[in-house]
Parts: C-alpha cells; sequence; structure tokens
C-alpha cells in the first residue's frame, strides 16, 4: 500500500458525518459499489464518472454519523460476494437492506 492509499484511508475513517452509498456502474449490470462520503453521492458519483469510462449512478444513499465505518460493516456482511476492491456482485436491494438495517443500530442524521 502507498502512502497516499494509507493518507486516504485515514481521512475516510475519519469522516464524522456524511453519506454511505451504493452505486451501480452503467458497464456492470450485476456489481454495485459501496462507499462513504463527507460529500453529496450524487455529486461525488459525477465525479467518479467523470474519471472514468462509463457512468455510476447513486441506486441508495443514507446520512449518517460515521459512514465509514457504517460501510465497513456492510462489506463485511458482504465479504463472500466481494467482486474487487469497493464492488461487489449483489443486487442494489440487497445492499440497501443491509443499509436499512442497519440503521436500527447506528444513529441517522435524517430520523
Amino acid at each position: 500500500m502507498t502512502m497516499e492509499s494509507l493518507e486516504q484511508q485515514k481521512k475516510t475513517a475519519e469522516v464524522a458525518s456524511g453519506h454511505v452509498y451504493v452505486m451501480t456502474h452503467s458497464f456492470f449490470s450485476d456489481v454495485i459499489r459501496i462507499g462513504c462520503s463527507p460529500e453529496d453521492p450524487i455529486k461525488h458519483a459525477e465525479i467518479l464518472s467523470s474519471q472514468s469510462p462509463g457512468e455510476y449512478t447513486v441506486a441508495f444513499s443514507l446520512q449518517c454519523a460515521n459512514p465509514c465505518k457504517v460501510k465497513k460493516q456492510i462489506r463485511e456482511y458482504l465479504n463472500a460476494q466481494e467482486y474487487v476492491n469497493e464492488f461487489y456482485q449483489v443486487s442494489p436491494e440487497v445492499a440497501k437492506s443491509l443499509l436499512k438495517r442497519e440503521t436500527l443500530r447506528i444513529p441517522t442524521l435524517n430520523t
């Protein structure tokens, strides 16, 4: 792991509030991306789309405290379905269901 990626991981782990999101990509119908961002996830999807071929679309997002910790928990649930890095071979509905279930355990900001 490079120093840059370690710094990025540290920054995202310290996000006090923001969004956990589930994104789909125009090239992959059965793969989703799960991530966290202090920014608006739709704007984040636009930035990602401008930096790569194809387009990202937000399938679901949840505004909450400690979004990167929530993302980590969701990733642990989906570990067996991991495709590569932040991408998982599950339907957006499955990920959305997990996020909604986790809202019972995490402090959301839009309750």
